[in-house]
């Protein structure tokens, strides 16, 4: 393909595609390298980025999509007469944290964590598709492991977990060695919760 249709060529499968679309796709349809159409991608999001437009492209693990800016939310709720979602609770917000700092976690761990049942929680959470079914652990039962999903990425407009702030540190020191044995692994809970 002519280089000088790349970039429109790009332009077109993301706005037409509607959703995410990983640079290898984009790389087999343009017949061109995948690290070119990496390249392309990324200089189309700066120049996005730095235009004022009111659409973007933004990136979600290692896929890229085009969206809009978020400032014009309001006025695109407007036209489209588009109900603003109802928020998430807090038990909805803890239990999507122990998720995106953990996962992936079965629903045991997430339970042994809070203390509380969250079947409820993690089944609104799914429908909502900020979390997903990511598997089975290869122990007895053969639990489910959860995981967030692209749109958690959107959501939170963040491109990978890795950019989830840090957890703030304890501040406060064991006591004495006894302390220290009873904190367990993420393996640990998960065995424990999984024999019970």
């Amino acid at each position: 393909m002519n280089a000088e249709k790349i970039n429109p060529a790009i332009e077109a499968i993301l706005f037409a595609n509607g959703s995410s679309v990983e640079p290898s796709r984009i790389a087999v349809a343009l017949e061109i390298f995948e690290s070119e159409a990496k390249e392309h991608l990324e200089q189309l999001k700066n120049e996005y980025q730095n235009s004022g437009r009111g659409i973007t492209i933004i990136k979600l693990g290692e896929s890229y999509q085009m969206v809009t800016v978020k400032e014009y939310a309001p006025q695109i709720r407007k036209v489209m007469d588009l109900r603003r979602n109802t928020p998430l609770s807090q038990a909805a917000l803890e239990v999507l944290a122990v998720i995106a700092y953990n996962q992936p976690v079965t629903k045991s761990f997430v339970e042994q964590i809070r203390g509380v049942d969250c079947s409820g929680v993690i089944g609104s959470l799914t429908s909502k598709d900020l979390i997903e079914e990511k598997g089975r652990l290869e122990l007895p039962g053969r639990p489910l492991i959860y995981g967030t999903t692209e749109n958690f990425l959107r959501c939170f407009n963040i491109s990978s977990i890795e950019e989830l702030p840090p957890l703030p540190e304890d501040d406060k020191k064991p006591e004495s060695e006894d302390e220290d044995d009873m904190q367990m692994t993420v393996e640990e809970v998960i065995e424990k919760a999984t024999s019970d």
